[in-house]
């Protein structure tokens, strides 16, 4: 407990003072926004503000996860290394996208295609490492099983392995593309709704912080508890190392906090493709090692969202020949348009992606409860 109380104390407290030096240093850098033309006028003013806050946000994480568990003498886990991979690796290309940004001096970076690849090869590599390293009771990080509350029998891809060489070819094929979906939906969901000052720093905070209240849940009720009461055994959890993992992301959540007392409206620095694909992956990342992937369509609702406005967007644009549903596209810039003002449309999404994760965690509650 000390552990999980630490890292986000002092993760916290790393974004919330050193921020402001890192504004200055990526000022001196000329690492500053750039704005698109066609969004709306009011943006155009925040042209220049310092981005690639990612940055802060990641030193912040490592360094309040890493120094929690040197003064409490805990030890690390490969679950929550494997969190830190994801969001690390997807953090730099994130940094690539955005320097090549400043360096341009243009509102593009890297190419749809090559963000794409970048993240394909993180998650990749990221999805075989989670289904290796089991520890002494067998479990691995992630499993080759879909999942929505617990892993779901009926969808797993390791059984088609056992069917020779077309069976592993197959399995391991329809795991990773699975894997690759999950991370690139949900971090570039995230780096849709980074589009507001605020938005997907709040929006990050409520659906990490779900994983927090999961993961020591799921340490509770682990099958693993010597603790365990005989009368929940058959309702216990098998998730490898679920208190490491509420520690990690109370460490992320920690540094998001302090991160948003400077990103907050009006921003002096934003988070940039750096911070949105990290967190993005960080999300994916939890919910892949807790079990409860398909239960991001709540904790992640914001994100659904968000990226759900762009594709039917243009989906609708390109089978009208060019009308439109949104008046913009995120979903966010369409209220900017109606006349709300950022700060409103920022304070309801929270509100919005709140009521969504606490319908995620609820139903999560629920399972144990009817098990």
């Amino acid at each position: 407990m000390k552990a999980l109380l630490t890292s986000g104390a002092l993760s916290m407290a790393f974004t919330l003072f050193l921020t402001p030096l890192f504004i200055r240093l990526f000022r001196r850098l000329q690492w500053g926004q750039f704005i698109r033309d066609d969004g709306p006028q009011s943006h155009h003013a925040k042209r220049g503000t310092a981005t690639m806050g990612g940055i802060v946000v990641i030193l912040g994480t490592l360094f309040g996860y890493f120094t929690a568990l040197l003064l409490t003498g805990d030890g690390t886990s490969v679950s929550s290394l494997l969190v830190l991979f994801l969001m690390v690796g997807l953090g730099v290309v994130g940094f690539i996208d955005d320097f090549l940004k400043t360096r341009r001096e243009r509102s593009l970076g890297l190419t749809g295609w090559a963000k794409v690849a970048g993240q394909v090869i993180v998650a990749t590599v990221w999805a075989f490492l989670a289904i290796r390293f089991p520890n002494g009771n067998g479990y691995t990080p992630a499993t080759m099983t879909v999942s929505f509350i617990r892993d779901l029998p009926a969808i797993d891809f390791g059984s088609i392995t056992k069917f020779g060489v077309i069976g592993v070819l197959v399995g391991y094929g329809l795991y990773l593309i699975w894997i690759n979906f999950l991370v690139a939906a949900t971090s570039n969901g995230v780096n849709v709704t980074d589009g507001l000052d605020g938005l997907a720093s709040g929006a990050s905070i409520l659906a990490i912080g779900a994983y927090i209240i999961i993961g020591f849940w799921q340490s509770i009720q682990s099958c693993a508890n010597v603790k365990l009461s005989v009368e929940n055994v058959a309702k216990c959890y098998d998730v490898r190392d679920p208190f490491d993992l509420a520690i990690v992301a109370t460490a992320i959540v920690g540094a998001v906090v302090g991160f948003l007392w400077w990103n907050t409206s009006p921003a002096q620095i934003f988070l940039g493709d750096t911070g949105s694909l990290a967190l993005g992956g960080a999300v994916a990342a939890l919910a892949i090692l807790s079990r409860t992937e398909l239960l991001l369509v709540l904790i992640g609702g914001i994100f659904v969202i968000e990226a759900g406005s762009v594709i039917v967007q243009r989906a609708y644009f390109k089978l009208t020949h060019g009308r439109r549903i949104f008046l913009m596209s995120p979903i966010h810039h369409h209220f900017e348009l109606k006349g709300w003002a950022e700060v409103t449309v920022v304070v309801r999404f929270w509100i919005i992606g709140g009521l969504l994760v606490a319908a995620g965690v609820g139903s999560f509650y629920l399972e144990w409860l009817a098990t």
